[in-house]
């Protein structure tokens, strides 16, 4: 790790290791965060069962001690996709069993913030896997997309909802039905990026967004994520709950009392 991924929230204590023998994803551990990389470069880091088993055991993690999680891949690539080996093997019951939708939607649902950190190609899978993530920073070489259907498949793990949530549905069919390939610069003017940067500071572009994320309260943002992904019918009713379990913790007296002095202290000094 180095001097300006240390600076930035991402402490030379942390611990990492890799899931499971052989899985193809390394848990790096941080105090308030947590980075998930992707570690199977020899095949752009395509997911397999492996990977997937790998990312629900790091999902069981952080739902049980919450934390920011940021996902990248090692090399120059973020996901290239499912496997194409294993999924051209897979028949209907392994489809109905939802292998990969059920652990994107589990991603999307964590209780902190996901961060995707999008290097090269983010395609397939590995675009659903970007498109679950509460943020995406990409470089000037990512390329996001669903080939699926020149596959003879479709888009299945989340893309075929999710994107139209993000980006519109003409755009969305134009990805998803056309075989679009959205570059970097694309995927900014549509904010399905929110932001692109140089390869050799896309983790620390993460863990700097992490840190600005991490200074909240951690109670009040794991409610607001919770509360912006509630149903329609279910507001005003959770937005109200969400507020009152919030308006009586010890954090919020504080961080109110902390504002409260400081503008007393500035109105002073006038």
């Amino acid at each position: 790790m180095n001097g300006e991924q240390e600076k930035h929230g991402g402490p030379a204590a942390s611990s990492r290791r890799e899931t499971g023998g052989g899985s193809g994803l390394v848990v790096e551990e941080g105090g308030d965060r947590v980075v998930w990389r992707l570690n199977r470069p020899e095949v752009r880091n395509a997911i397999d069962h492996e990977l997937v088993r790998a990312l629900h055991d790091a999902c069981s993690a952080v739902e049980h001690e919450p934390k920011l999680v940021l996902i990248i891949g090692e090399g120059t690539t973020f996901a290239a996709g499912a496997d194409i080996a294993q999924l051209r093997e897979r028949g209907r019951d392994d489809a109905l069993r939802g292998i990969n939708s059920k652990i994107f939607d589990r991603i999307h649902r964590l209780p902190m913030p996901t961060i995707g950190l999008l290097d090269g190609y983010a395609l397939g899978g590995g675009a659903e896997l970007a498109y679950a993530c509460d943020f995406r920073i990409g470089t000037p070489r990512t390329r996001i997309g669903n080939p699926e259907t020149g596959l003879g498949i479709l888009a299945a793990a989340g893309a075929a909802w999710r994107l139209a949530e993000l980006v519109g549905e003409p755009l969305a069919k134009e990805i998803l039905l056309a075989g679009r390939v959205l570059t970097a610069e694309e995927a900014l003017s549509v904010h399905l990026l929110n932001e692109v940067v140089q390869p050799e500071n896309l983790l620390a572009t993460g863990h700097l967004l992490a840190d600005r994320i991490a200074a909240q309260a951690p109670l009040a943002t794991r409610l607001m994520k919770a509360v912006f992904h509630a149903p329609r019918d279910a507001h005003p009713f959770v937005d109200d709950v969400a507020q009152a379990v919030l308006v009586e913790t010890e954090e919020k007296q504080a961080r109110m009392t902390a504002f409260l002095e400081r503008r007393n202290r500035k109105e002073g000094n006038r």
